[in-house]
């Protein structure tokens, strides 16, 4: 997704969302809390686009030009053990696994990757149409974000869009959806330039609760611009949930806190 050289059209991008998340209607959506249960290193040179957990180690994606890479992250130090970088005419994006494979996509370019889930050799490539922004699964299909309030639904053989679903937040588009995790049966979406995460129903495109990470060390004053929240991986099988950022030098193990009744 975008760094600072969008960051007008951000900006903008960013005041709607306000105006849509701060209305009396967006009341209806109930906001719950975390509990950080562990901390772990991460590299503050990975510009996170896209993460997820598998067999016992983190896979992490990183953008900007000349610096995007794919890689195998060692989840108690962060140490990178496996990485691959893409050509420096791309700016990696979202990455999600499908059998053997690791799926990328490139912001601008319109081209995504299919690699060795193993050895990270390229396998092929797949076009699609506008943006590419972040990549989940649901175990039947491959979910993308674009940077638009509509998700997308690929069949995970041939990566061709199947549908799409709208999200919404009491009726109203949310934008800038950005890094996608499948969840308990729920998509999870960081919100490009917040500080939270969307718990998605599926079915309906509806925003069902709101997670505020506010509260992490680097959510506060002082990052930098791009330095935002973007990056969730769930570990299925020990129910964990881990959330970090673009240049960020930790990744949190968190627990959700109950959720709180929405305001009548």
């Amino acid at each position: 997704m975008p760094s600072s050289i969008l960051r007008p059209l951000a900006a903008l991008c960013l005041a709607l969302f306000a105006v849509m998340a701060g209305g009396p209607a967006a009341a209806l959506v109930p906001v719950q809390g975390y509990e950080v249960r562990a901390t772990y290193p991460h590299d503050t040179g990975a510009f996170t686009e896209g993460l997820f957990y598998l067999d016992g180690v983190l896979f992490e994606s990183t953008g900007l030009e000349g610096r995007s890479s794919i890689r195998k992250v060692r989840l108690k130090d962060g140490v990178v053990l496996q990485s691959k970088a893409l050509s420096p005419a791309y700016f990696g994006e979202g990455i999600v696994n499908w059998g053997g494979e690791l799926i990328s996509l490139t912001w601008r370019d319109g081209v995504g990757f299919r690699w060795d889930l193993k050895s990270f050799a390229q396998k092929g490539s797949f076009r699609y149409p506008g943006e590419g922004w972040a990549l989940t699964q649901d175990g039947k299909r491959i979910i993308m974000s674009d940077g638009t309030p509509t998700l997308r639904f690929l069949d995970p053989r041939t990566l061709r869009e199947t549908g799409r679903l709208r999200v919404t937040a009491d009726g109203r588009p949310v934008p800038n959806l950005n890094e996608l995790e499948w969840v308990r049966g729920e998509i999870l979406a960081n919100i490009w330039l917040t500080n939270r995460i969307a718990r998605i129903d599926p079915r309906t495109g509806a925003v069902k609760g709101w997670i505020d990470m506010s509260g992490l060390p680097e959510t506060g004053p002082g990052r930098g611009p791009d330095a935002v929240l973007n990056g969730i991986a769930y570990d299925r099988d020990h129910d964990r949930l881990f959330v970090t950022g673009k240049n960020w030098p930790r990744l949190y193990e968190i627990v959700l806190k109950p959720v709180k009744a929405a305001a009548p």
